[in-house]
């Protein structure tokens, strides 16, 4: 079995003076021979990344390209055909992006968010509709807060980043979360801080920040089963939110912020309850 536009291990079948033959289900490879070592022998299993070649034939390369099936890059046009554009991707053939798939017409030397995939000949090409392709992804979300995840930085907005989750969903990092010189296209380690009822996932960069809200959050239900209603506010005293609950007030406040967006609790004039 084997994954045209993804890394696939596979076996040398034979060497010949065309390059290493590679067994991929029932059929033989090419790794060309001008990749090919003189350390490899019959029966050696390499890693290579298949696509198909310029004349329709499946080819097998060591290099490892930008991005695979199924994943994001940001790339950057190399040039422009009656059938598409083209982007450099790290491999000696371009990648082709259709015009039916460009929302806006791409420029030579400008770089462009998208996603590569398969099409319906198995070719290996991308598409810069994110929003669609992120769509698909939203009716089963399998994620849980908390998790650690991976992060791509898709654009930014009046309230942060947009990001791309696993290469999967669409996500959003609040700006008191970004870091300092972090760029479109910028990959980075991040964490699930809250799935929302209306599908939407925010993120976060720490996990320490995750948990202490997930803590503060479950120490004020508890309280409020305990004593039916907390007479605190966005109002109430530093001092009043640490006795009563032991946090500082800008931990209650994220923490009472994420209780009322999931419909939790219930803000009242003088203080916060649980919803009925």
């Amino acid at each position: 079995m084997y994954e045209i536009g993804r890394i696939n291990s596979l076996q040398i079948h034979h060497i010949d003076y065309d390059g290493a033959w590679l067994q991929a289900g029932q059929h033989r490879v090419l790794l060309p021979a001008t990749e090919v070592i003189a350390s490899m022998k019959d029966g050696d299993r390499l890693d290579v990344f298949l696509y198909q070649g310029s004349n329709g034939e499946l080819v097998a390369t060591l290099k490892q390209p930008k991005a695979q099936v199924g994943e994001f890059a940001l790339l950057k046009v190399s040039d422009l055909t009656r059938h598409g554009a083209f982007l450099d991707w790290g491999l000696e053939k371009d990648l082709l992006v259709p015009y039916s798939e460009q929302p806006e017409r791409m420029r030579v030397g400008r770089n462009y968010l998208v996603m590569v995939y398969l099409d319906n000949q198995g070719r290996t090409v991308a598409t810069a509709r994110i929003d669609h392709c992120l769509e698909k992804a939203k009716e089963k979300i399998d994620l849980q807060e908390g998790q650690e995840v991976d992060l791509l930085l898709w654009e930014y907005t009046d309230l942060g980043a947009k990001v791309i989750i696993n290469h999967r969903y669409g996500g959003l990092l609040y700006r008191d979360d970004l870091m300092p010189g972090q760029r479109r296209g910028d990959q980075f380690k991040g964490y699930i801080k809250r799935l929302r009822e209306d599908n939407k996932i925010d993120v976060a960069l720490r996990r320490g920040g995750v948990e202490e809200v997930k803590e503060a959050q479950q120490a004020i239900l508890e309280a409020l089963d305990k004593e039916g209603f907390l007479p605190l506010h966005d109002k109430s005293s530093p001092l009043e939110i640490k006795q009563l609950l032991g946090m500082s007030k800008k931990l209650f406040k994220k923490a009472v912020g994420g209780l009322y967006k999931n419909r939790q609790i219930e803000l009242a004039d003088k203080g916060i309850r649980r919803k009925s």
